[in-house]
């Protein structure tokens, strides 16, 4: 664990919590892809909240009601601001990752520091391949017709021009963390892993996937989702949900 001091209030969003009386859920950290916010998984959490299942979303800096403060450049210190940031919320118990593209690379980091019950590495591949990527110092256009193609960010917001300069520097400073991010090529995690991403996804393919299984010592699990792009997530909800309750439910108890 690490012994960062930061505000959890401010990394946290919890967006259905238990109601008075009701039965402790598990607790599932969701780190979400570059540009995006904890908004982003608004609704996996009210699906997930009947199977028991608690949906912690991590806010970055820099982005809706952070959006005054400087995002973070660096996929380490983002795991390690989350980590200690995740501690008060799970209050003893032992929570699941799940990162969806850049997410996967902050909960993979995130997963070495404080060791979750299961990660889920969604649309991203393994920590060990590596595609020389620099979209972080395209222009403003060029950067957003790229989140427009991977479907990340609609074209009607980003056409808003306050929007735009409300979006950009937290997009561009993922893509930064993202693109710069080298970890060791031997990494491991000491936790089961399980894969999810697109059969369509023009940033992974299938043997990128599967190279995930270098980097854990435990379990390994790789779901391709057939007709799937990058953000498959929009439109496949009721599979990922399905596929997150059956792993959870097989953890011990």
């Amino acid at each position: 664990m690490t012994g960062l001091m930061v505000d959890s209030d401010a990394w946290i969003r919890r967006f259905h919590p238990p109601a008075a009386g009701e039965p402790e859920r598990t607790p599932l950290v969701c780190f979400p892809h570059a540009g995006g916010s904890a908004a982003y998984f608004h609704g996996l959490s009210r699906l997930l909240a009947p199977a028991g299942i608690e949906v912690l979303a991590v806010q970055y800096p820099g982005r809706q009601d952070r959006r005054g403060e400087t995002p973070m450049e660096d996929v380490r210190e983002i795991a390690a601001a989350v980590v200690a940031a995740i501690t008060p919320w799970a209050a003893g118990r032992r929570p699941a990752y799940f990162g969806h593209s850049m997410g996967a690379a902050v909960a993979f980091e995130a997963a070495r520091l404080s060791e979750p019950s299961v990660l889920f590495a969604s649309g991203r591949r393994a920590p060990s391949t590596h595609r020389a990527e620099a979209f972080h110092l395209l222009d403003d256009d060029a950067l957003i017709a790229e989140t427009e193609r991977l479907s990340g960010v609609s074209s009607e917001l980003l056409a808003d021009p306050e929007m735009r300069e409300l979006v950009l520097p937290p997009l561009r400073a993922d893509y930064r963390a993202i693109e710069t991010y080298r970890p060791e090529p031997d990494a491991v995690v000491r936790v089961p892993v399980e894969v999810v991403v697109g059969d369509r996804d023009p940033r992974v393919n299938e043997e990128e996937a599967r190279a995930w299984q270098a980097h854990t010592t435990g379990e390994f699990g790789c779901t391709i989702v057939p007709g799937g792009g990058h953000f498959y997530l929009a439109d496949r909800t009721d599979e990922l949900v399905a596929l997150i309750t059956g792993r959870l439910a097989r953890l011990p108890r």
